[in-house]
């Protein structure tokens, strides 16, 4: 009888075991949800905001990198298991970027590897319904754009890292728009994740919030990889293209014909790209006709500054070593050694040399890291900014320095030596992950408004993933790409961009010009290109951004709604005052490109060539200045300024929280991660909001 019992007790083991398997195997396909679809996008006028006109044209500003829901990280970043924020769609991205930003224009990004074909039908629906209600199409009230983006993860092999790209296409009317997307791999990462793992994901952030997200990656993962050797636009609609370079990439939208743009971003942002990372080994794929813009400043930080720095050192003979700190950079490698030898009670034996070897040299083998995660029981504070860019503004997290836009512009070759330029212009954007464009214009609700996650960016499964809690810190609200247009229509802001007249902004609508006052036809605008070999002369003009009033204009409030208006727009909307604030001074930056595969970049980046202070009475700024050595050098040259606003509170301000002692030096850190980062807690310092012009080029004739 007792045997009887014993084997009953398993088998209802067994079978309770196999229903809960069965059960999370359900979860994990989505056979209790159903797939997300965008509503529709809302109807009713918006006040527009102005800027004025000069010469017949105007500056508009917009957003060109947003992910929705249809973004897989942005899916699991929204899921009650990490920020609860709910389910955001591409129309979603549309009442934003109107009622809560007032952008004159945005684009939408997902993921390529992501859209299968009824998703991306819902992103173009959502994108044409949004162009719909802007209005007369010759004088919109805003302009949608649509796109992916290309994700090119190799990290473990600098020499193939491509990095991430936004495509996007001037159209998205049907036979004007490829009928699918190009991902930049042949399987999603998700796809490796057994369904059991995905449904104790749901259970985890709860069944009714993430069925539709595992609904959508197995809807998306059932979509079969197209054909090779078939022309683009003759394949299948219901299969995955890939293209998993950037000329395969290339070939493909030529193959389409469709006009669009490639606009590689989080150039230096050390979680996306490899430390050795070189924009350099990406030359020999680069194509001007596609990437003609940088997105130098985004959510995710400032990519513009190279600084010469190396997280290890190479000698001679092959041997690797922990180079000292400079100025800018502190190797983490450097910092364990020092923190290694502290904690032990005799720090000159023979016992702690070794210790410290070992520390050193796990991080000069496996990375920055590995060599952290294998030294958990030291905080953020301890590691003092190791491996981070310092004296920068907002600079992405764990910098690599030759992917910066200023080391890309100052490359005159690529990795074999053939002669090879890119020729960029430069944008801001917000690669926000809760289709929310233009997140920018108010420095509030950092859980809302930044990719910041509301769990402790410090707990256990952050310090076993990332090993740098520090990381939360690094988060912003995102910039803004400054067009100069003819008009308001998309035409003329496809024109800009394509021309390079364009700005990026670090989120401030700040006003900016920049030119060449005696270009061999005249005056030439940021982004031209000009042969001379007189001295160049050029002229700056700044206006600052629009202080704010607090809340929504009465307009969006009644077409959104108080509860929409609150899931959308944390209930603050772009909404300016007549008050300007103040430009307090003009930096000039001049890079001379490489004449030679050797020369060294550092040399021909001269990141304060001039500076030039501005009134602060908050009436604007204009500045004129040549460059007399032009001549006498008698080699190409370019040049950008920086338009420098009076300093403000921003969120993560100051990444690294420091405090300071009376001669300017960050004598203790207090990272806004953790309990630090609670959800009312903006992370708040002072720093100086900025916009970056495209260059001039001159070449020397």
């Amino acid at each position: 009888m007792a045997r009887f019992s014993l084997k009953r007790i398993f088998a209802m083991l067994i079978l309770s075991l196999f229903l809960v398997i069965l059960v999370l195997y359900g979860l994990g396909v989505g056979w209790n949800g159903k797939p997300w679809s965008s509503a529709d996008v809302a109807d009713g006028p918006r006040e527009r905001v102005g800027t004025p006109a000069a010469e017949d044209q105007q500056v508009l500003f917009g957003d060109l990198h947003v992910h929705s829901n249809y973004s897989l990280d942005a899916a699991i970043f929204n899921s009650p298991l990490v920020k609860n924020g709910g389910v955001f769609t591409p129309a979603d991205a549309c009442d934003f970027a109107r009622y809560c930003s007032a952008l004159d224009f945005w684009s939408i990004n997902d993921h390529a590897e992501g859209l299968s074909p009824r998703v991306w039908q819902d992103t173009l629906a959502s994108i044409r319904q949004c162009n719909e209600k802007a209005g007369d199409p010759a004088n919109p009230d805003m302009v949608a754009f649509v796109g992916w983006e290309w994700s090119n993860r190799n990290t473990s092999d600098p020499e193939q890292h491509y990095g991430h790209k936004n495509v996007i296409f001037l159209n998205s009317e049907p036979g004007q728009v490829p009928s699918r997307p190009i991902a930049s791999q042949e399987s999603y990462p998700i796809e490796q994740v057994p369904s059991v793992v995905k449904g104790v994901m749901s259970l985890m952030g709860g069944i009714e919030a993430m069925s539709g997200f595992n609904y959508a990656t197995h809807e998306s993962s059932n979509v079969p990889i197209c054909a090779e050797g078939i022309v683009a636009d003759q394949l299948p609609d219901d299969c995955r293209e890939v293209a998993l370079t950037p000329k395969v990439l290339y070939r493909k939208l030529d193959e389409w014909g469709f006009d669009s743009l490639v606009i590689p971003h989080g150039l230096s942002w050390g979680t996306t790209n490899p430390a050795k990372a070189d924009f350099k080994n990406q030359l020999d794929q680069h194509d001007q006709r596609y990437q003609k813009l940088l997105e130098v400043y985004s959510g995710h930080g400032n990519s513009e500054r190279y600084a010469d720095f190396q997280r290890f050192g190479v000698k001679g003979s092959g041997e690797v070593f922990c180079p000292l700190p400079t100025e800018n950079f502190t190797p983490c490698c450097h910092v364990a050694g020092q923190l290694i030898r502290a904690s032990c009670d005799e720090p000159d034996a023979v016992v702690c040399n070794q210790k410290v070897e070992e520390a050193v040299g796990r991080f000069l083998e496996q990375g920055d890291s590995a060599g952290r995660r294998a030294m958990r029981d030291f905080g953020a504070e301890q590691w003092q900014g190791c491996g981070q860019l310092g004296n920068a503004f907002q600079p992405a997290f764990d910098y690599v320095p030759r992917q910066s836009a200023q080391y890309n512009l100052a490359l005159g070759f690529d990795e074999n030596g053939n002669p090879k330029r890119g020729r960029f212009g430069l944008i801001g954007s917000s690669d926000n992950h809760q289709a929310s464009p233009g997140t920018g214009y108010k420095e509030t609700d950092r859980i809302r408004y930044t990719d910041t996650k509301e769990v402790g960016e410090d707990s256990m499964l952050a310090r076993f993933i990332n090993a740098a809690p520090e990381k939360g810190g690094f988060y912003y609200t995102g910039g803004l790409v400054a067009v100069h247009a003819e008009g308001r229509d998309r035409d003329a802001i496809w024109q800009g961009l394509n021309s390079r007249n364009t700005y990026a902004t670090s989120g401030e609508r700040i006003l900016l010009w920049f030119d060449l006052l005696n270009g061999p036809g005249g005056k030439a605008v940021m982004g031209s290109e000009v042969k001379m070999s007189a001295v160049p002369r050029f002229r700056v003009t700044a206006l600052g951004a629009f202080e704010q009033k607090p809340g929504c204009p009465t307009s969006s409030e009644r077409v959104l709604g108080v509860d929409r208006m609150q899931f959308l727009c944390a209930s603050e909307c772009y909404n300016p005052t007549d008050k300007r604030k103040a430009i307090t001074r003009i930096e000039v930056v001049k890079i001379k490109p490489q004449v030679s595969p050797d020369e060294a970049v550092v040399a021909l980046v001269d990141d304060n060539w001039r500076v030039f202070s501005c009134p602060a009475d908050g009436n604007g700024c204009v500045i004129e200045f040549e460059d007399t050595e032009f001549s006498t050098d008698a080699r190409d040259a370019l040049y950008y300024v920086r338009a420098i606003q009076e300093p403000q509170q921003l969120i993560n301000g100051d990444p690294f929280g420091c405090e300071y002692d009376e001669q300017g030096v960050c004598v203790k850190r207090r990272y806004c991660i953790g309990k630090e980062a609670s959800r009312d807690n903006n992370c708040l310092a002072e720093a100086e909001p900025r916009a970056w012009s495209s260059p001039i080029f001159v070449d020397y004739r």
